[in-house]
């Protein structure tokens, strides 16, 4: 009886039971997340430990992952190449500005089309569909005429105006993704407001925006950070006026050879990978720190939201 007992216990400690898991696939499911997390993982890990080898580091084939020296020089030479404190402002600029309005912009859009019914819907969302399928390339002539004909390149409203009027970098994702929040949300909170003499733009502020915060989150932080990584649309429409990070990490080994030229200085100072590697960690530094920051927020946010459409 004892000895039944034990094999019973030992079944369920290894393949678990109806409410909880095993000791096997607790073990497989932690190797495989592990085993996903390394593969993405490893190029910023490869990044970094790059980044801060020394340059006898780097010619030694025996130091790979463990450097034998904190190097921080790398960094100060990108840092002067990358002119970082003023790139970093215009590429927040470039990127935080007309994600807050592109965002905005589509969540009303995706309100309207949610909880109203008008003549042509169904060709409005056909036609927003269509601004996502159709690649950006096959119109980027046409706009780019457009705004030097408006004197419009090189400055930032070549930006801003497209995401005021709902053209941002992919804002059809964003109008589908509020569409998607908004019709699932109760009819009768909007109703128990218009009930009290509430008018649609207060029904708006008042009970959509505060239901749709997951929505907000997520559209703000792609937002940003398709903007931020956009260099295609961004060369064309800024060149000559603003500079991003982006923008000057293309071109780095230029810049770096312009500020240490070859000739002039010794081989520590030649352009290597681990000045590379550094120059592109500081380009993406500023969205780590934001994916550390919203992630939070992001998961807060939807615990808080407990509303469930009818």
């Amino acid at each position: 009886m004892r000895m039944s007992l034990s094999k019973e216990r030992i079944r369920l400690w290894l393949l678990g039971s109806r409410t909880s898991y095993g000791a096997l696939f607790t073990v497989f499911l932690y190797l495989l997340l592990i085993a996903i997390g390394f593969v993405y993982l490893y190029p910023l890990l490869f990044m970094f430990v790059t980044s801060i080898k020394s340059p006898q580091d780097l010619l030694n084939p025996m130091v790979q992952w463990v450097p034998t020296e904190l190097y921080w020089g790398n960094y100060i030479k990108a840092f002067r190449v990358l002119n970082y404190p003023v790139n970093l402002m215009n590429t927040i600029l470039v990127s935080v500005a007309p994600s807050l309005i592109q965002t905005l912009v589509c969540s009303v859009i995706g309100y309207g089309l949610a909880r109203y019914r008008f003549p042509g819907k169904h060709l409005v969302m056909g036609l927003i569909l269509a601004t996502f399928i159709i690649p950006p390339q096959t119109t980027v002539i046409p706009q780019m005429l457009t705004y030097r004909e408006l004197g419009l390149l090189g400055n930032i409203l070549s930006l801003i105006l497209p995401a005021t009027f709902g053209q941002g970098y992919r804002s059809a994702i964003f109008v589908l993704i509020f569409y998607q929040t908004f019709i699932s949300m109760p009819k009768v909170l909007e109703e128990a407001a218009r009930l009290d003499g509430a008018s649609d733009w207060l029904v708006f502020a008042r009970i959509a925006v505060p239901t749709a915060i997951p929505a907000y989150v997520i559209s703000i932080i792609f937002s940003i950070v398709w903007y931020w990584n956009e260099t295609y649309l961004t060369v064309i429409f800024l060149e000559g006026g603003i500079q991003t990070l982006p923008m000057q990490l293309a071109k780095f080994t230029q810049a770096y050879e312009n500020l240490y030229p070859p000739g002039m200085v010794n081989i520590f100072d030649r352009i290597n990978e681990a000045v590379k590697m550094s120059g592109t960690f500081l380009n993406i530094l500023p969205l780590l720190l934001m994916y550390f920051v919203m992630q939070k927020w992001f998961v807060e946010s939807v615990e808080r939201s407990g509303i469930t459409g009818e």
